[in-house]
């Protein structure tokens, strides 16, 4: 026995059997619940944000920064409002509850190519050489060299390599290392500690998380 279907004022025939098993109770055909998807996904981010804030009252940081000093959660409700951006708690286990007027969904994006970013980078190591009798000048336009490396997320070898007679004056060679370690304190950790090796001292600067 032929059957017709209908779709939209169209009719298709179709064939006496199903060419093809169909798997036991699934659907001829699935749609996606989007309304209900978006909400799981709204739902996934637990930030207190806007009528999620339920204590009051709560300490205030202007977008630009400024301090607003501790105000009602309603009354800071109405400046976020008044200036087009939300209400974010961040700081909740203060006392009381800091939190900071924003554009929540520009603040996120931000974040998220942030992370992005870091995560798609692969750290290297580059390496800076220096001499025991290197003068103060060099040390900083290499120091200048390593730091950019840092902030690029990569990790800093540095070597102090000796010449000649230069072997007879190790200190200096420790000295210089020390030195260039101490510059690089700021963007740098110590990973690992100077080590002479033949007629060179190494050391490993990586850059600190943040």
């Amino acid at each position: 026995m032929q059957g017709v279907v209908r779709f939209y004022g169209l009719s298709t025939r179709q064939p006496e059997f199903y060419p093809f098993p169909r798997p036991e109770g699934s659907p001829a055909i699935a749609l996606r619940n989007t309304s209900r998807d978006r909400e799981r996904d709204q739902n996934r981010d637990q930030t207190r944000i806007n009528d999620r804030i339920r204590v009051s009252p709560i300490r205030v940081i202007a977008a630009d920064g400024e301090q607003l000093g501790v105000l009602p959660t309603e009354e800071a409700m109405s400046i976020a409002r008044e200036a087009g951006l939300d209400l974010v708690i961040v700081a909740p286990g203060a006392k009381p509850p800091v939190c900071r007027i924003m554009d929540y969904g520009k603040y996120k994006y931000q974040q998220s190519k942030k992370q992005h970013k870091n995560q798609s980078h692969h750290t290297k190591t580059k390496e800076i050489r220096l001499r025991p009798k290197t003068g103060d000048h060099d040390i900083e336009f290499k120091v200048k060299q390593a730091i950019g490396f840092l902030k690029h997320k990569d990790k800093v070898q540095v070597c102090i390599q000796f010449k000649g007679r230069e072997m007879a004056h190790v200190e200096e060679g420790h000295r210089v290392m020390a030195q260039v370690i101490e510059l690089l304190a700021e963007v740098g950790k110590l990973e690992s500690p100077p080590k002479q090796m033949g007629r060179r001292i190494m050391a490993t600067v990586s850059p600190k998380a943040g």
